[in-house]
């Protein structure tokens, strides 16, 4: 398929780019876990940790998570699992701008399907920043990128894009918005993966329309201090199985 894959360890993975390993982090920047299907958390300066789409009922279980924001792109059950999370003091699930502390939040509105919403309903892309990075949330957007909804979101360091299709934008769709946002790097979110109960494609479409900026990562969390050496890379991370810190 001519796919960059990471296969081996976090070393020959730094070998392929001849730069450090992504787990090798200084930990200057936003920390990224990931915990499958759309759901990350993102960990800033302050320690203010800050989940977005935690989910239910996709084959696969979510750890029971901790988080003091909570964000919600949608209402749908693989989206909206609030039972799931431990400490939130704050869910947002709602257009709007946000600043919470060192953070600022800007949710865009956006549609999940491609007739305005309506077959699927509404969308929230989430920007967050924290002063160390700027990373953006599509969640389960369904609609192909529109100038307006570019100008919105601006520049961001790390793009999560959906990739799986049928409910969301496909590889190639997802692809249109890696090139038309031009993150630093993007993430495949919202996949088909071992466990998947859920009618979406798995991750190889994406790998092989990416070519060699499709990157396999043999880790589920790194920090954005890193994305510099990873610029133009389309990465696919692990799924984290157990709740973190």
């Amino acid at each position: 398929l001519g796919v960059g894959f990471f296969r081996g360890s976090a070393a020959a993975s730094a070998a392929f780019f001849g730069s450090p390993a992504i787990g090798e982090s200084e930990g200057n920047g936003m920390k990224i876990e990931y915990f499958g299907h759309s759901c990350v958390r993102l960990t800033v300066e302050d320690g203010t940790r800050i989940l977005i789409d935690p989910y239910d009922g996709i084959g696969y279980p979510m750890p029971r998570l901790r988080a003091e924001i909570v964000l919600c792109t949608h209402g749908h059950f693989d989206h909206h699992y609030l039972e799931g999370v431990e400490g939130a003091r704050e869910v947002i699930e709602k257009v709007g701008s946000y600043d919470r502390g060192p953070v600022h939040i800007e949710g865009i509105a956006a549609f999940h399907d491609d007739v305005g919403g309506a077959k699927r309903g509404r969308d929230i892309v989430f920007v967050i920043e924290d002063g160390s990075a700027r990373v953006c949330h599509m969640g389960d957007i369904g609609e192909l990128p529109r100038a307006d909804l570019l100008r919105a979101i601006g520049k961001v360091d790390l793009l999560f894009v959906p990739v799986g299709g049928t409910y969301t934008v496909d590889a190639e769709g997802a692809l249109a918005y890696i090139e038309a946002v031009r993150p630093r790097v993007a993430m495949a979110i919202h996949y088909s993966c071992s466990g998947c109960s859920l009618d979406i494609a798995g991750i190889e479409s994406l790998c092989k329309l990416a070519g060699n900026r499709c990157a396999r990562l043999n880790v589920s969390s790194f920090d954005t201090d890193l994305l510099p050496r990873y610029a133009g890379k389309v990465l696919v991370a692990e799924r984290r199985t157990d709740a973190g810190e």
